[in-house]
């Protein structure tokens, strides 16, 4: 199981940009796909942006164009540029692996908050 620690998050004006980071505490290299997630309160967690070991990625619809997903296998670490961030775009940021069902035995971090707000 490999732990991770989000990164990166605050408050930001619409329009804004923010870069969150995730560390991980053992190797992501050839193993695991890898996810941000997000979640607001009373809803469920949903996939945002995935990326591959050999780095293909795929976005959920509401992010595409403005969000980047990029990991560097040498340092375990993930990271999801979000540009244009919209009020909807508020929420608490996870990283894990990809799919969800190893990203739960892994268990979740603490996540990163993401306010979006005038």
């Amino acid at each position: 199981q490999v732990q991770f620690v989000e990164s990166g998050g605050g408050l930001v004006q619409p329009g804004g940009s923010l870069k969150l980071s995730c560390a991980a505490s053992g190797t992501i290299d050839s193993i695991y796909a890898m996810g941000w997630y997000r979640q607001v309160p009373g809803k469920q967690r949903e996939l945002v942006a995935v990326i591959s070991s050999t780095g293909l990625t795929n976005y959920a619809d509401p992010v595409k164009g403005r969000f980047t997903i990029s990991r560097d296998n040498d340092k375990n670490t993930v990271w999801l540029q979000m540009n244009s961030l919209k009020i909807e775009d508020t929420a608490v940021y996870y990283c894990n692996a990809h799919p969800v069902a190893m990203a739960n035995m892994n268990g979740w971090g603490q996540g990163t908050q993401v306010t979006v707000s005038s």
